[in-house]
C-alpha cells in the first residue's frame, strides 16, 4: 500500500462521509502536560470512524455483489456503519449483532435499514450466523476489520488529522478489531514524518497486547469490559501491520477508561463512547513519556447508551 492509493481511497469516499473537527482544550493540555488534538470521529455519519471502512468496502464491490447485498458481524458501529453505508448506495445489508448489544446500536442499524440477525455474544456465535447468512442469500461478507478495503477505509481519519497537524509526534488510537490501528499506522507511514502510534486497550480484553508479546494472534476469555466496541480480537490481514509498525500497546483499567470519559465529557462538552475514550485513558497513563509532545487521539464514536451511562 502507497501514499498515492491511500489519498485515492480517500478522495473516493470524501462525497459519502464528513471531515470531522479537531479539537482541543487547553485543560486538558495541561492535565496531559502536552498538546492534544482530538480528531472527534464522533460526529462522523452514524457516529464514528466505522463508516470509512464500510463505504470503502461497498464502493469496491462489483455491481453483481452490490445487487446481491452484504453482511457483517457487529456489536454496534461497524453494523451502523454498514447499514448506513448500504442505504446510501443502495444496496441490502444483513447485521448480525449479539443479543447484548447496546439497544441504542440496535435501534440505530434498523433506522438505517439494516436486517437484524441476533446470536450469542461469543465470536464464533457472531461468525456462524455470519457465515450462514453469507451462504443462503448468496451476499458478500464484509468483516468489521479485518478486511483490506475496510482498513484502508479507516485510515482516512488519520489523514485527515495529519493534513490539519503535519507535525504530530504521536497518535493514539483504542485497539478492538484493530481496523483502525492498522489503517492509522498506514496512514503515519506515508502522511508524516515519523509520528508514532500507539494504541489504549482495555486491560480486560487485551488480547492485542498478548498478541504483540507471543507474535500470534490471541484471542479473549472473556468480554467483561464497559468498551463494548473492543472485545472483538485481531485478525490475520491487520495483525502483521500492527506487529510490525505500532509504537506499543497500553492497557487501561475499567476506572481509567471512566475518568477519561468523563473529563472529555464535562471538560470538552462532547459525548463520546467508553472504547473512544480508552484512548485518551491511554494517554493519561503514558503522560510522563509524552510530556511536551504534540500528541493526536481519535476519538473513535460517541454512540451512548444513555439508559446504561458507565457513570453518575
Amino acid at each position: 500500500m502507497n501514499k498515492s492509493t491511500l489519498q485515492k481511497i480517500h478522495n473516493l469516499i470524501k462525497p459519502y462521509i464528513h471531515r470531522t473537527p479537531v479539537l482541543t482544550s487547553k485543560l486538558l493540555n495541561d492535565i496531559c502536560e502536552a498538546e492534544v488534538f482530538f480528531k472527534c470521529e464522533n460526529f462522523q455519519k452514524m457516529g464514528a470512524f466505522k463508516m470509512r471502512g464500510g463505504v470503502n468496502a461497498i464502493l469496491n464491490l462489483t455491481e453483481e455483489q452490490k445487487s446481491k447485498g452484504v453482511v457483517t458481524h457487529s456489536s454496534g458501529n461497524f453494523a451502523q456503519a454498514l447499514s448506513l453505508a448500504a442505504k446510501t448506495l443502495n444496496v441490502k445489508a444483513y447485521i448480525v449483532m449479539p443479543k447484548n448489544a447496546p439497544q441504542v446500536k440496535k435501534d440505530a442499524v434498523k433506522a438505517y435499514g439494516g436486517v437484524i440477525i441476533e446470536c450469542d455474544s461469543s465470536t464464533k456465535a457472531r461468525e456462524t450466523e455470519a457465515a450462514r447468512i453469507q451462504k443462503e442469500k448468496g451476499v458478500t461478507f464484509i468483516h468489521p476489520s479485518n478486511q483490506d478495503h475496510v482498513i484502508y477505509g479507516q485510515g482516512t481519519a488519520a489523514i485527515e488529522l495529519l493534513e490539519d497537524y503535519h507535525d504530530l509526534e504521536y497518535i493514539f488510537t483504542p485497539v478492538g478489531g484493530g481496523g483502525l490501528l492498522a489503517g492509522t499506522i498506514l496512514a503515519a507511514n506515508h502522511f508524516s514524518n515519523g509520528c508514532k502510534v500507539i494504541a489504549g486497550e482495555p486491560k480486560e480484553v487485551d488480547d492485542a497486547y498478548r498478541s504483540l508479546i507471543s507474535g500470534n494472534i490471541e484471542k479473549n476469555e472473556t468480554s467483561n469490559t464497559i468498551a463494548d466496541g473492543l472485545r472483538t480480537h485481531l485478525g490475520d490481514r491487520n495483525f502483521p501491520i500492527i506487529k510490525e509498525h505500532v509504537e506499543k500497546i497500553i492497557r487501561v483499567e475499567e476506572d481509567d477508561i471512566i475518568k477519561a470519559m468523563k473529563l472529555i465529557w464535562e471538560r470538552m462538552k462532547i459525548i463520546v463512547e467508553p472504547s473512544a475514550a480508552v484512548a485518551f485513558a491511554a494517554v493519561l497513563k503514558e503522560k510522563t513519556d509524552i510530556k511536551n509532545k504534540k500528541i493526536g487521539v481519535i476519538l473513535s464514536g460517541g454512540n451512548v447508551d444513555l439508559s446504561n451511562l458507565s457513570f453518575k
